[in-house]
């Protein structure tokens, strides 16, 4: 999302108008002074770009808070509005890498039932220190250490130096999906989930506002119902967004690009190496000339918790080749499955594969074939797709 905001001002800051110049002051009034991120033994802040691409590689963490307080009429009902006040809980939590030469991407989601060492993290109040603890559910770093603690969690579990990082609330996710007029995605089955609000037929459907947040929420109404099946659905929707921010009806329209750029920086809190507009600007033109086959959504890899069946653990195998490839830099090559979405298939009818008793939706348009990919071939049990990749959600009912 950060990559967002720093396209919209990459146009503003080269058109060298007096209008652009307004619109990167307004932008940066929306972001603030920022938040500290905590630094390990022998790391420092990055310093500030200079003019140009960033140089080498890039790590950002992105949270969204499931707070209903502040976010509006999407959570009118008090009996929602109690589930989570406050800073709430970082229920989606994903972490970008670009690699050193600017060639290819990877974006890491970390479950949020995910229960696995949580290390010291300062307190809220930056007075003290909270301990550590062996068996934590990752979705409460937020509330337990702010966004610090969601980004040295993500550091242990990752074995990456996360500099850069960034929440978002809900009503961030909605304001965005309509600055881009609506996001298409497609369904492979009709989606019910009364919990979330959302109910779609089966097909392609353009979705923004309430409707796009209800998709990104929804974890009954997808796959097993569980929060992995979520995470799919929300690399599906990122996925269709990329190739929407992509496409030439939003990069080609500056005010589109400010629409968008105005509505993440209103709903977003940056840490402060995020809140000078040329760091923005620099990790943008690292990312302009990725191709969507070079981006890659990945699952963290889990197995069920043997402590309790409700929650998720590290998959140790599979995390150790996946932390392996980070840490080497290179481009992640999957072999497994895209979990519960299922791949359009391009070569064939280009329709949605339904499941077993379910007539297959009629679904236009062209999907591009993606070309054999290349870099550290993962073990099947990580899950994921490209953003080139069109896929389709599965319902549960």
């Amino acid at each position: 999302m950060v990559k967002l905001i720093a396209l919209a001002l990459t146009v503003a800051v080269v058109s060298g108008a007096c209008v652009a110049g307004i619109a990167v002051w307004q932008l940066t009034g929306n972001v603030g002074q920022g938040v500290h991120l905590a630094l390990l033994p022998g790391q420092s802040a990055p310093p500030v770009p200079g003019v140009g691409a960033i140089e080498g590689g890039v790590n950002l963490l992105l949270a969204g808070t499931d707070t209903r307080t502040g976010q509006g009429s999407a959570f009118a009902d008090p009996a929602d509005l109690a589930g989570s006040s406050g800073a709430g809980s970082n229920d989606v939590t994903m972490v970008l890498h670009i690699s050193a030469d600017h060639s290819n991407a990877s974006v890491i989601s970390i479950p949020r039932d995910l229960m696995a060492p949580i290390p010291d993290c300062p307190s809220p109040d930056g007075k003290s220190t909270i301990p550590a603890t062996d068996y934590g559910m990752f979705n409460t770093t937020l509330s337990r250490g702010g966004l610090p603690c969601i980004v040295l969690t993500a550091e242990k579990l990752t074995g990456l130096s996360i500099p850069y990082a960034a929440l978002i609330s809900f009503q961030g996710v909605s304001s965005m999906s309509s600055a881009v007029g609506g996001v298409t995605v497609c369904l492979a089955t009709d989606v019910n989930d009364d919990y979330s609000g959302l109910h779609l037929s089966a097909g392609q459907q353009t979705i923004s506002g309430d409707t796009a947040l209800a998709f990104v929420r929804s974890r009954h109404g997808v796959g097993d119902g569980s929060d992995l099946g979520r995470i799919s659905n929300q690399q599906l929707f990122l996925s269709a967004l990329v190739r929407k921010i992509k496409s030439g009806d939003v990069l080609n329209n500056p005010v589109t690009l400010f629409s968008l750029a105005n509505a993440a920086t209103k709903n977003m809190t940056l840490s402060d190496t995020l809140t000078n507009p040329t760091t923005l600007v620099a990790i943008a033109l690292a990312l302009k000339n990725i191709s969507l086959d070079n981006v890659v959504f990945v699952q963290y890899p889990t197995i069920a918790d043997p402590n309790d069946p409700n929650r998720v653990a590290p998959n140790d195998s599979a995390v150790t080749a996946l932390d392996a490839a980070l840490k080497a830099d290179q481009p992640l090559q999957l072999s497994g499955s895209v979990g519960v979405a299922t791949q359009l298939d391009p070569s064939a009818t280009n329709t949605p594969t339904p499941s077993a008793g379910t007539p297959a939706p009629t679904v236009t348009g062209t999907a591009t074939p993606t070309p054999a990919p290349t870099g550290a071939l993962l073990p099947a049990a990580v899950t994921g797709q490209t953003a080139a990749q069109v896929t389709c959600t599965k319902g549960n009912n």
